[in-house]
């Protein structure tokens, strides 16, 4: 079974939006004093956990028409998305090694897209 336009638009969706649950969560553990009770009842930490369940559902709903082995990596486009929302919102800065990495993520993501065909 191959993956379908509609299956690898779902993996983007669900990547774009569990970068943002990564975001979420780097916000809430900035604000965690004591520990544990903190992390529980931290709206940022749990939005962050809903923001990565909603992702998973996105996901579940690509590969059900769809090849694993080809949509799970494509997962890793998150780190893309990820390093864009962490200048934008914490000021961490690009550098050469992080669009060196960047750069790997994207040209394997072209590379199982080119071998789609096969």
């Amino acid at each position: 079974m191959s993956a379908t336009t509609s299956s690898i638009l779902l993996v983007i969706v669900a990547s774009f939006i569990g970068s943002f649950g990564a975001v979420l969560l780097k916000a809430g553990s900035m604000r965690v004093k004591r520990g544990i009770r903190d992390m529980i009842f931290n709206p940022r930490i749990l939005l962050g956990c809903a923001t990565y369940v909603l992702s998973s559902v996105f996901f579940i709903l690509a590969i059900r028409q769809g090849e694993l082995s080809f949509l799970y990596p494509m997962v890793a486009l998150s780190y893309v998305w990820t390093l864009l929302w962490s200048k934008i919102f914490f000021g961490e800065p690009f550098t050469r090694n992080k669009f060196a990495g960047i750069a790997l993520i994207l040209a394997g993501v072209a590379l199982l897209n080119i071998g789609r065909g096969s």
